[in-house]
């Protein structure tokens, strides 16, 4: 038996045999006579022309299983192939260069995805996953290669890979897939997000697993494998104990899950009678319903990035109400809060030309973006005043600073609701209010808090900007807990004067969906918590478990640890304690 320690990308526990898939290797190109040059990038047209259908047919196959979201991650592939930059890339090379079409769209893809990674940021690089994708199943069908990979899955098994391309992980039987485990990838790329939407336990960035299952089966040791999804173990060829805890385990997150949803409707109360809100944080309109079936009293961080990427020009006013009008009746009667566009910077889109910048983490992104355009932020805004007739919302703006930067949003606002007027167009009402997440903000939030109606913690960036932690940096792990006290004590800044001005505050960031962190957030006086659909049922059972004047008591004493870890000690503690008594 031996263990190999990954990256926990999807939950789940599962054991059975593996098969090692390695999706297709590259096809080898080769080189052409310069007068073959046009023909060849007219049959690299017609491949990549053929690879959109392909892509958008794997789109609507996964869409008919009810997972739109992920579907949007084949159809975004079918826009790369299309894409004339990559087109115009590849073709120069055959012009230029004499390569054929196999070598230049695969020396293409290679470079637009080196160009994407140079950006050091993790989502960008699973995009660069893509590229790299599509200009294999382009160079495929030139080559007339085959594109096996589903049929070596020919019984149920856990599949192991050094990675797997989204298109290859789509298209494997999901009736004989058990589990995923691979030496590369990461849980923010498109095979992880796969895996959590079909339910299939996976775990990423193992680093050793196919080396140690090479030298296991040479041995005649390695005819199984266990995997944990949300722990990222891995034991191969285990024995009896091991696979009486694994089949436990997995037996347990049945039972788990149908209790989730039978608590689904059961308040967030402190044992001491103090009711906590928990709301969801969603990325799509297609998000909604797992939230509501989780119990999430509406949606406190609607992130509406996903209109604004993968397309070259911004989305209609049309367009975006369409989707808010659908989260806002999804949630009815509670409230939806609509975050303004974030992106900029780290984030480059292709219609909002901001340069190159030196720190874009720190750089122009989100609402210093309307300072240039604002008429984006504008349309944005008219359509939430527009969905607001239709249930009550709410809309904040992220990267605010100052007192200056509420100037802005208001009178971005004004300009929205005054046209909307002037055209008769119908709307409704719209609190406005605003992210917590740079330090300033909260250090000078009397200057401006009465002029917004509530405001929201965004504690990943909060942590970020506040310990100067990139968190994309595996060596700076030691700072990247939100509950370092530097962090606590802004909270309670915030607190403070938010009770001072008489408007609502609530948490929007990872913090919210760690049960520790939850409760020791409730301890400083918040009441209201969003996080992810799949947070919910642990956050309320840890809420339900302890009194808020032990928490009190606790976070006084919290404020003045030395550590983040010291905190979390506290805090894990006290559930432990409750899930006892």
């Amino acid at each position: 038996m031996k263990r190999v320690q990954g990256l926990g990308a999807a939950p789940g526990v599962v054991r059975g045999t593996w098969i090692r898939i390695d999706p297709a290797q590259a096809p080898e190109g080769g080189r052409i006579a310069p007068e073959a040059a046009a023909g060849e990038v007219e049959r690299l047209r017609a491949a990549s022309e053929a690879a959109g259908v392909e892509l958008e047919t794997i789109a609507g196959r996964v869409d008919a299983d009810g997972h739109a979201d992920e579907a949007a991650i084949f159809l975004a592939q079918a826009s790369i192939a299309r894409d004339p930059a990559l087109d115009t890339m590849a073709a120069g090379r055959i012009n230029e260069s004499g390569e054929d079409a196999v070598a230049a769209i695969q020396a293409a893809a290679g470079s637009f995805a080196k160009q994407l990674r140079s950006l050091d940021d993790e989502l960008l690089a699973a995009r660069a996953a893509d590229v790299l994708d599509v200009g294999q199943r382009i160079a495929r069908r030139l080559s007339g290669t085959p594109d096996a990979a589903g049929e070596s899955l020919d019984r149920p098994a856990i599949v192991v890979a050094d990675d797997l391309p989204p298109s290859v992980t789509a298209t494997l039987p999901r009736e004989r897939l058990l589990g995923i485990a691979l030496d590369g990838s990461s849980p923010t790329a498109h095979a992880a997000i796969l895996a959590r939407a079909y339910g299939i336990p996976a775990v990423v960035g193992s680093g050793d697993l196919l080396r140690t299952l090479r030298v296991e089966a040479e041995s005649g040791r390695a005819a199984e494998l266990a995997i944990d999804g949300g722990t990222g173990e891995i034991v191969i060829d285990p024995d009896e104990t091991t696979r009486a805890r694994f089949d436990a385990g997995a037996e347990d997150e049945r039972r788990r899950h149908s209790t989730d949803l039978r608590e689904a409707s059961r308040p967030a109360v402190t044992l001491d009678g103090v009711e906590i809100a928990l709301l969801a944080n969603i990325g799509t309109p297609d998000e909604s319903d797992d939230a509501v079936a989780l119990g999430a009293q509406g949606v406190g961080l609607f992130r509406t990035e996903f209109l604004f990427l993968e397309r070259t020009d911004p989305p209609s006013e049309t367009e975006q109400l369409a989707a808010y009008e659908r989260v806002v009746r999804s949630f009815a009667p509670y409230l939806v809060t609509i975050r303004l566009l974030d992106v900029g910077g780290d984030k480059p889109i292709p219609y909002l030309p901001i340069g190159d910048e030196a720190n874009p983490f720190l750089g122009v992104r989100a609402l210093r973006l309307a300072v240039t355009d604002p008429s984006l932020f504008v349309t944005q805004l008219r359509a939430c005043y527009r969905a607001a007739a239709a249930g009550s919302l709410k809309v904040m703006a992220p990267m605010v600073a100052d007192a200056g930067d509420v100037d802005l949003l208001l009178s971005l606002a004004k300009r929205a609701r005054e046209e909307l007027a002037a055209e008769n167009v119908a709307m409704g009402e719209v609190d406005l209010g605003v992210m917590l997440e740079i330090p300033s903000s909260i250090l000078v939030g009397d200057s401006y808090f009465r002029q917004i109606t509530f405001a929201s913690l965004g504690t990943n960036d909060l942590l970020q900007y506040t310990v100067a932690v990139d968190r994309g940096n595996a060596r700076l792990e030691r700072y990247r807990d939100s509950l370092h006290p530097s962090v606590l004590r802004l909270v309670r800044l915030a607190v403070e004067a938010s009770e001072r001005a008489g408007i609502e505050l609530s948490v929007c960031g990872e913090m919210a969906g760690d049960p520790a962190a939850a409760v020791a957030l409730a301890g400083l006086g918040i009441r209201s918590l969003s996080m992810a659909g799949s947070s919910l049922p642990a956050v309320r059972r840890a809420i339900r478990s302890v009194r808020l004047d032990d928490l009190e008591s606790a976070m006084a004493a919290a404020l003045e640890d030395r550590s983040a870890s010291a905190v979390r000690s506290r805090f894990e503690a006290l559930l432990a304690e409750g899930a006892r008594s």
